[in-house]
């Protein structure tokens, strides 16, 4: 992934940073924030639906860098993400509606940082 997505997250006022560590910390406070979310969604319906279009705005941006010609990924693992973003966007669509949890999106999220951080995740 390049840095333009990432930073259109990050704080004008947050330190300088490697591009990957941005875009990890742009999808760990995204992450965190759903699953936050995720647990309180009875008590807080209105939070959890603005945690889970927050969670979809980040995939989308993904999903625009990993098609521009110009992203430096190796073709693969663009074409990995891209699916991980479609996915995302029929399983928020499924959630909206009840027919399904968001857990298996902070799972994705969470593969996609330890993917960043070199640990492993499958993307």
């Amino acid at each position: 992934m390049t840095a333009y997505p990432s930073l259109a997250y990050v704080s004008a006022s947050a330190p300088a940073r490697t591009a990957r560590s941005a875009e990890y910390e742009v999808i760990a406070q995204v992450t965190r924030r759903l699953a936050a979310a995720t647990q309180r969604r009875t008590l807080d319906y209105p939070n959890f639906i603005k945690a889970l279009s927050e969670n979809e705005r980040l995939w989308s941006t993904l999903a625009a860098d990993v098609a521009d010609e110009g992203n430096g990924l190796p073709t693969q693992l663009r074409a990995r993400l891209y699916y991980l973003y479609r996915f995302t966007s029929d399983h928020s669509r499924k959630v909206r509606l009840g027919n399904a949890s968001a857990e298996v999106l902070v799972e994705i999220n969470t593969a996609v940082l330890r993917g960043l951080r070199g640990t492993g995740g499958g993307t």
